[in-house]
């Protein structure tokens, strides 16, 4: 298992190029928009933050692997299908070159709760995160740390109670993060790209 702050779930990880699927094309551009905007990127102290994942099929998802945030642009080499997870035991069965984000399990309880979603992104803005505070957008409990159960099923509980189609949730324990989901990858950009907006850049 790894538990160094960045990946704190055991995998059981297949070094193989994961599948493309047919729009995972619009996938990376947005990712790579996100990464220009600095809501996807890495600490001075070099720490990657954010991440961005779509549906492949069932619960299986496509997800941009740990500490790839820092790069510009990403190739699929740089992702990961989780074909698996299980919150309760904290490990998650996938398949890649690199493995899956830190944040992997959390994607997962948002595919799980929410039927419809087909695209969770997982960002880091002070700006963005204190607005949806000050403006009491739907938030995880300050005690539910990143990358552990605990956050994934806040999330999954959130999700529930804010909608099976899109959300906005701000990760409370998790300083500066965001996450949003919705139907298509575009509309989750738009999501994301409403409260930059509204709320300014990092």
């Amino acid at each position: 298992m790894k538990n160094d702050g960045i990946v704190k779930f055991s995998a059981e990880h297949t070094s193989e190029l994961p599948p493309q699927p047919h729009h995972w094309k619009a996938l990376n551009e947005a990712r790579s928009l996100l990464h220009k905007l600095a809501l996807i990127g890495a600490n001075p102290d070099g720490l990657s933050f954010g991440n961005i994942s779509m549906r492949y099929k069932g619960n299986e998802f496509i997800i941009s692997g740990t500490g790839t945030a820092v790069k510009p642009v990403l190739n699929l080499e740089d992702y990961c299908l989780v074909k698996s997870f299980n919150i309760g035991q904290n490990k998650i069965t996938s398949l890649g070159l690199t493995e899956a984000s830190s944040e992997a399990m959390t994607h997962g309880a948002v595919y799980k709760s929410c039927p419809k979603a087909d695209c969770m992104i997982h960002i880091h803005s002070k700006k963005i995160f204190d607005g949806m505070l000050r403006d009491n957008f739907i938030s995880t409990p300050a005690d539910a740390q990143y990358g552990t159960p605990q956050i994934a099923r806040a999330v999954e509980k959130c999700a529930e109670v804010h909608g099976k189609d899109e959300g906005q949730i701000v990760l409370a324990g998790h300083d500066e993060g965001i996450i949003v989901w919705g139907q298509s990858v575009q509309r989750t950009l738009n999501l994301i790209l409403e409260l930059y907006n509204k709320y300014g850049g990092n």
